[in-house]
């Protein structure tokens, strides 16, 4: 067997490796949320229960459930469960500036937010919710089927330095979830927010930083390189960029979270170091109405 080949069949089996790993971590991190009642949960046509409560005026006594009223002094109605099942698309930045951590302790930012994306879809999916991919590479569907579908295609990575949000394959009045730094061309973001918006779909914006991205801690002499070595830029006095980068970052966060308010988006900017619970639960609540 030659070098190449053997590089070849180990890379392959590392690439079939990853997607199993990140759906048990995803599995476990889903596992710290509790469910709860759904927020689209409501009383009305359906066929599973969902809770007794007392006959009010305006009720029928067909309604009346007996069984239940005998064990008690009051009459009580037997109520089921209306669910509008709703569809929420992901878009999680599959370019190479994602796959930076600055230091070996902490996830890169790929990492983190694939984490986050898939436990919000398990979270979605099994509060019975459709959860798929934008674009036309996996429609929205339910099942533990689907979770497996949507594990393998968040491991794929993309060559491009920064990748542009993918707005296609949008279901009118959906609502979405888009991943990335988000630190590439602002444009491709002003135009899919401006689509979803246009469709009535809704959704949550995550800015995943690393905190070597916040504090800028480079002075002297120093290379800055993109991750896809497309771009390279030397400087001798690092430290006189501080000033201007961390400016260029804050208006370009404030940029988002301005665009998203415009749009009827969520924005929030979640660090590798701080917990990935926390951005799950955003994640989350931002799905079913909240704000963060």
């Amino acid at each position: 067997m030659t070098s190449e080949v053997a590089l070849l069949r180990q890379r392959a089996q590392e690439e079939a490796a990853r997607f199993p790993a990140l759906l048990a971590r995803a599995e476990q991190l889903a596992g710290t949320v509790l469910l709860g009642e759904h927020g689209r949960r409501r009383a009305g046509l359906g066929d599973d229960f969902w809770q007794y409560r007392p006959m009010r005026p305006g009720d029928t006594y067909r309604q009346i459930d007996w069984r239940r009223s005998g064990r008690g002094d009051g009459q009580f109605v037997r109520e089921r469960e209306w669910q509008i099942a709703q569809s929420v698309l992901l878009w999680v930045d599959p370019g190479a500036s994602m796959r930076f951590a600055s230091d070996k302790n902490l996830p890169t930012k790929s990492d983190r937010a694939r984490l986050t994306a898939l436990a919000a879809a398990i979270l979605l999916i099994r509060g019975g919710e459709r959860v798929g991919l934008t674009g036309w590479s996996l429609p929205p569907r339910r099942g533990d089927v689907q979770i497996l579908r949507l594990a393998e295609a968040l491991s794929d990575e993309g060559d491009e330095d920064y990748a542009e949000p993918e707005a296609r394959g949008m279901l009118p009045h959906s609502r979405a979830i888009f991943v990335s730094d988000f630190l590439g061309d602002i444009v491709p973001v002003e135009a899919a927010l401006t689509k979803a918006a246009d469709r009535g779909v809704r959704g949550a914006l995550l800015q995943v930083l690393d905190p070597s991205e916040e504090a800028f801690p480079f002075s002297g002499r120093t290379i800055f390189e993109s991750v896809g070595k497309s771009v390279a830029h030397e400087t001798l006095q690092a430290k006189d960029l501080k000033e201007r980068y961390l400016d260029r970052l804050a208006e370009r966060k404030a940029y988002l979270g301005q665009l998203c308010r415009l749009t009827g988006w969520q924005y929030r900017c979640h660090h590798t170091n701080d917990s990935a619970q926390a951005a799950l639960l955003w994640l989350y609540r931002a799905m079913d109405g909240g704000h963060g």
